[in-house]
């Protein structure tokens, strides 16, 4: 966008030519591109890592015509980050649970089996024989999120004049609050215990068990999953299974979130495992928020009012709840038939299958009104749309709506979704 503003106000614009010439150019580099970028964000960890792992799953993110290429190599940032050494990881257990991983555990596996942005996790089998997987964290990765998150204050200090109309400020102290919660393994294990605590009825979802006593900030133990990985799981399984698996993913977000406020803010699809028919097993809740029961009211209000085909009480709801100015009317319109879109699976009373293109078309239609609003054909330089009032609380609601739909786009999964949502989005709110 940045170098399209400043063709246009030089006065250049790019012929038929020069765009076939540049969408060639970026086809040819496209999996060089994402090598590139697999190598480089695994190697970082941390915040970098993170953009790497949402750049792998949620559609539409890559440039257009390219996601396939782009995911198909990022895909391993979701399992197979580049781990650290395994003396990193045994420095770790000692200082924090005391000794050596072989004296603490009955069994250590030094290598670990999955590496992800804050951490490896290793397997290992408890003094009682109980087999466990074992977060450790990677040494100094809190020091290197703070550093991260400095270097980000930064640009926004820098971009402040304009950044800050659109909460800019108060965008970055949310992603600081969640994302320094997260190297803290036992704001992990409290959050762990709630999920288990409100699926403790739905025998087909599995939370982990917390081992408490081989847990710290750094460590955390958990009861070891079996199952197939995502990607496995959605070459193989039957459509029956996926859809069933779909319908347990959806029962997991949406009875934690509307009915105890509780937000499972990182749903990339290296977080599951899948055991048959639709038993699913979670496996990693540090990226939470606990959402005030006002936000999870006004939530309800506008789903509710679509589903009910009350477009006064729709449109009330967006400009008190999502903060959308309808004084702007074509940031309005934009906004207003974008959050339509997005809800449509939960609105339509017969079942709605997830695609690849209704995910990518979600990301694409905010990008194309975008480039509308801010590129007008009669002004050399952009436009400035006007802010949106958003809560602050929704930044991860946000990453929830746009990867949540990919991953049951990638599962190809179908249901009634709005029958299978009306028991929470109709109850009252209880914290947890």
């Amino acid at each position: 966008m940045a170098a399209e503003a400043v063709r246009r106000a030089v006065g250049g614009q790019r012929t038929a030519d020069e765009e076939l010439e540049a969408r060639r150019r970026l086809v040819h580099n496209a999996k060089r591109t994402a090598d590139a970028l697999l190598k480089t964000l695994g190697d970082m960890k941390g915040l970098p890592l993170k953009l790497g792992q949402m750049a792998s799953y949620i559609d539409g993110l890559a440039p257009p015509g390219y996601e396939e290429k782009f995911q198909r190599v990022l895909a391993r940032l979701q399992q197979k980050a580049p781990p650290l050494s395994a003396e990193a990881a045994i420095k770790v257990v000692r200082e924090d649970l005391g000794a050596h991983p072989r004296e603490v555990f009955a069994q250590w596996e030094e290598q670990p089996f999955a590496a992800a942005s804050i951490g490896q996790v290793h397997r290992a089998v408890t003094r009682g024989g109980e087999q466990v997987a074992v977060k450790v964290q990677y040494p100094g990765i809190d020091k290197a999120i703070e550093n991260d998150l400095k270097s980000l204050s930064l640009l926004e200090t820098m971009i402040a004049p304009i950044g800050r109309r659109y909460q800019s400020k108060e965008t970055l102290d949310e992603l600081r609050s969640v994302f320094l919660a997260e190297v803290d393994y036992r704001i992990e294990a409290e959050a762990a215990e709630a999920f288990r605590r409100v699926h403790a009825l739905d025998t087909e979802i599995q939370v982990p068990r917390v081992f408490h006593s081989l847990s710290t900030k750094r460590v955390l133990t958990l009861e070891l999953m079996g199952g197939i990985e995502y990607a496995t799981f959605c070459e193989r399984a039957s459509q029956g299974d996926r859809n069933a698996a779909g319908e347990t993913l959806a029962r997991f977000m949406f009875r934690a979130l509307w009915r105890h406020g509780l937000l499972y803010a990182d749903p990339h699809p290296g977080n599951y495992r899948f055991l048959g028919g639709g038993r699913v097993a979670f496996l990693d809740f540090g990226c939470h928020k606990r959402l005030s029961a006002p936000l999870i009211a006004g939530m309800k209000r506008y789903v509710l009012a679509l589903q009910r085909g009350d477009m006064d009480a729709f449109y009330r709801a967006c400009a008190e709840v999502l903060g959308y100015d309808p004084d702007d009317q074509e940031s309005w319109l934009l906004y207003t038939e974008y959050t339509k879109l997005v809800l449509q699976p939960l609105v339509v009373d017969a079942p709605f299958k997830y695609t690849k293109e209704f995910a990518r078309e979600s990301v694409a239609f905010l990008v194309r009104g975008g480039r509308r609003i801010v590129f007008k054909p009669d002004q050399a330089l952009p436009n400035l749309p006007a802010p949106v009032r958003m809560p602050t609380e929704f930044t991860f609601v946000n990453r929830l709506q746009w990867g949540f739909g990919s991953v049951l786009a990638g599962m190809g999964a179908e249901a009634n979704w709005r029958r299978l949502v009306e028991p929470w989005l109709n109850g009252e709110v209880v914290p947890i």
